[in-house]
């Protein structure tokens, strides 16, 4: 006897006279007013994105309808020898990943590519097959006589094959991984076996599952083939009230009533459904999430593939999609089943996941590959982040089916010809947000002002004038406070290790060479062992206290020149060069303190990408052409052919050997044959290997970092492997070198670190007099002269580099310090100048390169998933450990003494190309040499065209090249920080070249001094005539287009 329902319709659910289980007409073709309400019933004549944001803008009243991640998989009906089982034929969780029957292994995942045809299928059968929603069911062997006793009471399925049915949906589970270990074969059970093992716990669990609450099903209104065991009367009433959900009456159901009846009888054993002895059923009937489901038997539950079970997300529930044909239907059976409670489904899914969807599809014989087409299609369908929401919050059919439809709207068609569909398609490096399809299509916002936009964003970065002294500081301080414990905690990671051992190196050589042009540009009163003093001075203080750690200190060759300037002014005039120089240290810091208190580095917004990328290209060809010149020099110096070598090997006195034979040893093993090295030239080893051995160290240090940097994207050993090899890079082609240089014994230029703490000069200290016998007593006034050009110089220097560490393409979250950087630099300038130590400032390149070995990606957990930038580690401990490092090397002289000077060289060239990596202006040089065709896809070259591009391109490309010969020239090179704000101006200039739009593409907005004067109009206006302001009312959403009309 059918079971008997009642239907009780929701709240929100409109009464129609339709006697299907489609959406209603459009109710405005009724009689009634509906202007004033809109209801689900309205979804027949909107978009199918519109009913998804109404389905997925609905409030959530309980945990059961919160989405999780969800893992499909894909199972199919097929015979192996003479057993029938599922086997698993593909995976989901963002990509699939289908089994090769031929190499018996997962392909790569790839995108999903699906027919149309399969996807009109799916939703028919969605349409006309059954849909139970809630079901609750804690194993597969309950789902199973829901699913059958449901399609059966539809009239889809006749009585008489029920038991099949049954019996091919407990069929054993068999995935891809245990085929490669035939000793995990899955336990085989029957149901008699079960039954005779604890026939009472069974029939107990049985029966309290089985009187539980009936799923909410919805289905099909078309008639049910003869023979539906009197079901008509149902699938009637079901067409008469299809609008309403069905759910169980008070009263008990047949199955309730057969259970107490069999309580106090014996149930015979021929009240089971027939089942053939050498059935394979699964562990699925048992659920592994109840340990207490009346199984004992823990030794035959399900093992899951616990390898797999690292790239499933957190959270995350099971999607099963089982598609099979079969000999004993005529009619396409299926049903989309959602639980109420996700549970473990022992074998059912590859990975102990709670499994919460199962869509079942059987058929006739004959129709397998399109089975399969249809099943794939389901599962690329909950593996969408749209449609899965959807099922989520699914409250009836027709909500699947607006998932559905949506889904086809968005979707993407190939053409036949003009692609191969057996290629398969590669993941995409990024994937586009689907936000844009779950909210709702937003009303026209008020205009935004650009310049009030831009003055929030300038507020928010600290470079908007606060009108009070030392304002910006102050709030720096305040910005940079709550993350000061944070700075160190996030250190705790190997990828700071890696950074700063890269950093150390990158730091050590620059402050060293550095320190030996001082010493000749000084006469030797600063030179490498004031380098590595103030190395550690200034890079302790700025680790600790800076606004924006992730900026190196470096040494600067505009630095260089403005002192050799001030040396050889001194030398000309007679004076104590420390002392003179004192005071124009202590005249810099104080104007540096000055420009902090009037928030001067608000004027940094002005410092566009234009300047910023010039100023940092400009570095970066520095580095590249400082690391070929060096090595061009080691060949001048030690040249491949040296002419006549005055050294020859004797025999020694005594010998019965000619000294034809003693002639063939070399300079280092005649010796060790007992000859006797004669001739001028021996007192140095031979070095017409030198240059060809530089050459190999510093091309070799430059592959090795470069190609192991790309390591982490490999297909080779783990992703933690590649992910170490990748962050030590440059440490490792630092040591390979070192060894192979150490191991061929050609005698290269080593890296010489002073190893005595003591100034150069023993005429001096390590504090300088503030006065001096030889310099008038008016020399500190006049020193404020100089001091206006150094501070030029450094405040460039310093917020140019800020600038770039700060933009918004690293995605730093813990804010700017420029005010409270520029405090802490003057006060660093001070302590220099008391010492009589060379001035550190920002070093763009070493900079730069330090934020790019910070950088953080995702963890890639789903197959085919590619890492995202999602930052970069902001801490201080890096900075700081890379300076205490500097200022104990001279403790480490005996192992850096041992360094190769090109291998160091090599690092240069390196950091050189890297630090270009990322500058638009050095792609955009690139694409001037490139035809159309080959042009890469950047998004400025969709948005303007390519003349305007080259035209931006050649000014900034010109504007490097002056930078270049003013640099050059030890005339002009004084004039360097000057030509900065120059470029500036001609970036102002280009206003009147290029429109708005253009720049904002190619460059940033500069800020404008005055509003706009159409802005000023329309706010005069609104002003004057406050009752006719409706327009900003009216993007607001007060009111409704409609109701401004008057």
């Amino acid at each position: 006897m059918a079971e008997k329902h009642e239907y009780i319709e929701l709240p929100w659910t409109m009464n129609s006279s339709s006697g299907d289980d489609e959406a209603p007409k459009d109710p405005r073709t009724g009689g009634e007013d509906f202007t004033q309400q809109f209801t689900e019933n309205d979804f027949e004549v909107t978009p199918p994105a519109q009913r998804v944001q109404f389905i997925l803008g609905e409030d959530v009243d309980d945990g059961t309808h919160v989405s999780h991640p969800l893992f499909s998989e894909m199972g199919m009906l097929v015979k192996e020898g003479d057993e029938i089982e599922w086997k698993e034929t593909a995976r989901w969780i963002k990509f699939e990943e289908d089994v090769e029957e031929g190499g018996n292994r997962w392909s790569k995942p790839h995108v999903a590519t699906l027919s149309l045809h399969s996807l009109f299928e799916l939703r028919r059968l969605l349409v006309n097959g059954s849909v139970m929603l809630d079901m609750e069911a804690q194993n597969l062997e309950v789902m199973a006589d829901l699913v059958c006793d449901h399609m059966v009471s539809a009239g889809t399925l006749p009585s008489g094959v029920k038991d099949k049915v049954k019996d091919a949906l407990l069929r054993r589970h068999r995935h891809q991984h245990e085929y490669a270990k035939k000793t995990r074969l899955p336990i085989i059970r029957s149901l008699a076996d079960m039954r005779n093992h604890s026939s009472s716990k069974i029939e107990e669990h049985s029966g309290s599952i089985l009187g539980a609450t009936t799923p909410i099903s919805l289905t099909a209104s078309e008639p049910g083939p003869a023979g539906s065991n009197g079901n008509s009367s149902l699938s009637t009433a079901a067409g008469a009230m299809g609008r309403f959900l069905t759910v169980p009456s008070g009263k008990p159901s047949n199955r309730t009533l057969e259970k107490k009846s069999n309580s106090k009888h014996s149930r015979p054993a021929q009240n089971l459904p027939s089942i053939t002895e050498d059935m394979v059923k699964s562990p699925s009937n048992q659920s592994m999430a109840r340990p207490g489901s009346g199984t004992e038997l823990s030794e035959q539950q399900h093992k899951g593939n616990t390898h797999f079970m690292r790239k499933i997300p957190p959270g995350a529930e099971a999607s099963n999609i089982l598609v099979g044909e079969v000999d004993f239907l005529e009619r396409t059976l299926s049903c989309f089943i959602r639980l109420s409670q996700a549970v473990v489904l022992g074998d059912l899914t590859e990975v102990p996941v709670p499994t919460r969807f199962v869509f079942i599809l059987l058929g006739p014989p004959g129709s397998q590959s399109n089975f399969h087409e249809i099943g794939r299609a389901m599962a690329t369908l909950m593996s969408d982040e749209i449609f899965h929401e959807v099922a989520y919050r699914a409250r009836k059919r027709d909500h699947l089916l607006s998932g559905v439809d949506e889904f086809l709207d968005a979707v993407t068609v190939l053409p036949p010809g003009e692609w191969d569909p057996t290629i398969r398609i590669e993941p995409p490096a990024a994937i586009p947000s689907q936000e844009v399809r779950k909210r709702p299509p937003e009303l026209p916002k008020e205009e935004v002002d650009e310049e009030e936009e831009e003055a929030r964003l300038r507020e928010e970065n600290g470079l908007s004038r606060t009108g009070r002294l030392f304002g910006g500081l102050i709030n720096d301080i305040k910005r940079k406070a709550p993350w000061y414990i944070s700075d160190y905690k996030d250190a705790l990671s190997m990828q700071c290790v890696a950074s700063w051992i890269f950093l150390y190196f990158a730091c050590l050589s620059p402050i060293i060479t550095f320190g030996g042009l001082l010493a000749e540009a000084t006469g030797k009163h600063m030179a490498a062992m004031e380098s590595l003093v103030s190395g550690f001075v200034c890079g302790m203080g700025y680790g600790f206290f800076s606004g924006q750690p992730l900026t190196i200190l470096g040494s600067t060759g505009p630095v260089l020149v403005f002192e050799s300037i001030i040396y050889e002014f001194c030398l000309s005039m007679g004076w104590e060069y420390m002392t003179f120089r004192f005071w124009i240290g202590m005249w810099v810091a104080g104007i540096c303190i000055v420009l902090t208190a009037i928030d001067a580095s608000a004027l940094v917004c002005y410092i566009t990408r234009f300047t910023e990328e010039n100023f940092a290209t400009l570095i970066a060809f520095i580095f590249i052409y400082k690391a070929i010149e060096n090595v061009a020099i080691i060949g001048k110096n030690f040249p491949v052919n040296q002419g006549v070598y005055n050294c020859v090997c004797t025999p020694p006195i005594g010998s019965n050997a000619s000294a034809i034979d003693y002639a063939m040893y070399n300079w280092d093993s005649c010796e060790s044959y007992n000859g006797t090295l004669v001739g001028g030239g021996c007192g140095s080893p031979p070095t017409e290997n030198v240059f060809l051995m530089s050459v190999v160290l510093c091309a070799g240090t430059f592959l090795i970092s470069t190609v192991l940097k790309e390591f982490k994207n490999a297909l080779f050993f783990p992703s933690i492997v590649r992910q170490y090899i990748s962050d030590f890079s440059v440490l490792i082609a630092i040591f390979a070198m070192t060894f192979f240089d150490y191991s061929l014994g050609v005698p290269t230029q080593k890296l010489e670190v002073p190893n005595e703490l003591k100034p150069t000069l023993s005429t001096r200290g390590w504090l300088i007099p503030p006065f001096s016998e030889k310099n008038p007593w008016w020399s500190p006034i006049i020193a404020v002269f100089p001091a206006l050009l150094g501070t030029i110089l450094i405040f460039m220097d310093q917020q140019i580099t800020a600038v770039i560490v700060n933009r918004k393409e690293n995605k730093l979250k813990k804010g700017c310090g420029y005010h409270l950087d520029l405090f802490i630099l003057s006060v660093l300038i001070a302590i220099c100048s008391m010492m009589g130590l060379p001035w550190f400032v920002a070093a763009t390149v070493l900079s730069i390169n330090h934020v790019n070995s910070l950088k953080l990606e995702s963890e890639c957990s789903a197959p085919g998933e590619k890492p995202q930038f999602l930052g970069v580690r902001e801490q201080r401990v890096t900075h700081i450990l890379i300076f205490l490092t500097i200022g104990v090397s001279v403790l480490l002289t005996p192992l850096l003494g041992n360094i190769p000077m090109p291998v160091l060289f090599g690092v240069f060239l390196y950091m050189g190309v890297a630090s270009l990596k990322g500058l638009q202006f050095f792609d955009r040089i690139l694409i001037m040499f490139m035809p159309a065709k080959y042009q890469p896809d950047y998004m400025f070259l969709r948005q303007v065209p390519i003349k305007r591009v080259h035209l931006f391109t050649m000014i900034q490309l010109a504007c490097l090249i002056i930078l270049w010969l003013i640099k050059s020239f030890s005339q002009t090179s004084i004039l360097f920080p000057l030509m900065l704000v120059v470029m500036i101006g001609i970036r102002k200039a280009l206003d009147l070249v290029f429109t708005r739009r253009e720049l904002k593409i190619l460059d940033d907005i500069m800020p404008e001094m005055t509003k706009r004067a159409a802005a000023d109009d329309l706010h005069k206006l609104d002003a004057e005539n406050p009752k006719f302001n409706t327009s900003k009312q009216l993007w607001r959403g007060y009111l409704t287009p409609t109701e401004t009309s008057v």
